[in-house]
């Protein structure tokens, strides 16, 4: 896919290098948009999925790549950010201790602070609310929030250019996400959506996000690309 022309409108893309962030990026590019992939190094368990995502930002034809340190493991609180609490493997009732605490509101407050700078006056984020692992901050009602409160909260909305917050995602299922990226052409052996994958990108088969992957493809009718560990 290539890069938007110049005179494209500019858009800010939170590409975690996983199968929907990936979606996302592809949706942005061929709705027009010059996309400024923005990804985090937030202490996650892994960098395999931080490779991917400069991987995908290089394939798809992102405008720009740009990777934030934001170390959220001083907090801890998540099995994604505290080697010491373990990746669950069985689905359990409830949040799962996968969620990382207000981690969607951090990245998107940078993504907004970078959306400023870049001129851009559009977000995308992969978030999902039909299969997801129960999270908060991936709901409609919280994505609502959180454009309300951009547009009071910057010189661009009070200057009358607000911001969209964009969720191409939000209600689809998994085999839909992976049907609809498919169409676009996204590469998904490119992506990395494993809890604990190891470093170079294996994926662990068990934890919830590769269940939900390896499930999306199944229902999907298209074959996994996804390298498994074991």
């Amino acid at each position: 896919m290539s890069p938007a022309p110049s005179a494209a409108p500019a858009a800010v893309i939170l590409l975690s290098g996983g199968l929907d962030s990936a979606t996302v990026l592809a949706a942005a590019l061929a709705q027009g948009y010059a996309a400024h992939a923005l990804s985090f190094d937030y202490g996650q368990r892994h960098r395999a999925e931080l490779v991917a995502a400069k991987h995908l930002a290089e394939a798809l034809g992102a405008c720009s790549h740009r990777l934030v340190q934001l170390d959220l493991s001083q907090l801890g609180g998540s099995a994604l950010t505290d080697a010491r609490m373990a990746v669950p493997e069985t689905p359990a009732p409830g949040i799962p201790v996968t969620y990382v605490p207000a981690r969607n509101t951090v990245m998107l407050s940078f993504a907004l602070a970078y959306a400023e700078v870049r001129g851009a006056g559009d977000i995308f984020i992969g978030v999902n609310a039909v299969d997801y692992s129960g999270y908060p901050d991936c709901r409609p009602e919280y994505i609502t929030a959180f454009e309300h409160m951009a547009n009071l909260a910057t010189k661009a909305a009070i200057e009358g250019r607000p911001l969209r917050l964009h969720t191409p995602l939000q209600h689809l299922s998994k085999a839909q996400i992976i049907g609809f990226g498919h169409r676009l052409g996204v590469d998904y052996s490119l992506t990395v959506s494993c809890y604990q994958a190891t470093e170079s990108g294996a994926a662990c088969g068990r934890c919830d996000a590769c269940r939900l992957r390896r499930e999306g493809f199944r229902a999907a009718g298209l074959a996994d690309p996804t390298r498994y560990a074991t």
